[in-house]
């Protein structure tokens, strides 16, 4: 019996200096690479997510010819975000425009272990009638279609992000950072193509309960400050928000420890690609849940 235990705690120790061994040969390979090298790396290994690095400002966004693009939107996803660990606030805003139904929808929140926010510009092929809203699959906004979109997201008034671009979905993602919803407020602004889409806008925000006084207009640019809305939720989903948002935090925590030999993110995930492969697949599912095209309503 004492063989047998001497036996594996010497097979365990072994393991245990050979895993510190590795470890310690990963952390001095992504040391001794240079900024580009590491960017074009890791640019290359998150594409397939749809995601792109932004070394200045330390975050992920999304790409313009980002796979979610072939399954547009509706409102099944936002019900089904928590079931995915992802708590947000949302603000789907409609308003109709040149013989379509246009929703340019904005989130904020904490998605897994990134804190981020979105924008997205989608439509329908013709003008929806009010109770076909919410079971509608809208289609994202074609290229030529796409609008300037910007937006500085703050958290506790402190700002995480800016991004200003000619867009369909644009994001920004600060992984490893923890936040409640109420954390975080988001200046946004839209271009839109004529004063009367502008118009509409503003009308389609006003109904989704933004205040008039709220908005403000220059040219044909929209721009508001999204906090959040007080929505009732139920017992049981706010139970579910709460332990959703327990093991978002757990997993943010066990994250930093795991790569606490980094601060960049840059540099943490180029740590997880060659130390834990599978543990880095699982930090860039930042959106991956639509998995199948609900039928259009």
């Amino acid at each position: 019996m004492y063989l047998f235990f001497g036996i594996f705690f010497l097979v365990l120790l072994f393991f245990v200096c050979v895993n510190h061994w590795r470890r310690k040969r990963i952390i001095r390979k992504v040391c001794s690479m240079c900024m580009d090298e590491k960017c074009r790396i890791l640019n290359e290994i998150i594409e397939p997510f749809g995601y792109s690095y932004i070394l200045s400002q330390d975050i992920f966004t999304s790409r313009i010819d980002a796979w979610q693009r072939e399954f547009g939107y509706c409102t099944l996803y936002d019900k089904a975000a928590s079931h995915f660990n992802m708590i947000f606030d949302c603000l789907p805003v409609y308003f109709n425009y040149q013989g379509r139904t246009w929703m340019i929808e904005f989130w904020k929140g904490q998605y897994g272990i990134n804190t981020g926010c979105e924008i997205g510009v989608y439509y329908a092929d013709r003008i929806l009638d009010e109770d076909e809203l919410s079971r509608t699959l809208f289609q994202c906004a074609e290229n030529k279609d796409m609008l300037k979109l910007s937006f500085n997201l703050f958290r506790n008034q402190k700002m995480l992000a800016h991004l200003c671009e000619k867009h369909w979905w644009l994001t920004a993602f600060s992984m490893g950072c923890f936040s409640q919803p109420s954390d975080l407020s988001m200046g946004a602004s839209v271009t839109l193509e004529t004063p009367d889409m502008a118009e509409a806008f503003i009308q389609g925000l006003i109904k989704a309960g933004c205040h008039e006084r709220e908005i403000r207009l220059c040219c044909n640019t929209v721009t508001f400050t999204f906090t959040g809305r007080n929505c009732k939720r139920g017992i049981f989903k706010r139970l579910g928000i709460h332990i959703a948002q327990c093991m978002n935090r757990f997993w943010c925590k066990v994250y930093l420890f795991v790569t606490r030999a980094f601060c960049l993110s840059i540099d943490r995930l180029l740590y997880l690609y060659f130390y834990l492969p599978f543990a880095f697949r699982k930090m860039l599912r930042i959106r991956k849940y639509k998995k199948q095209k609900p039928k259009r309503g």
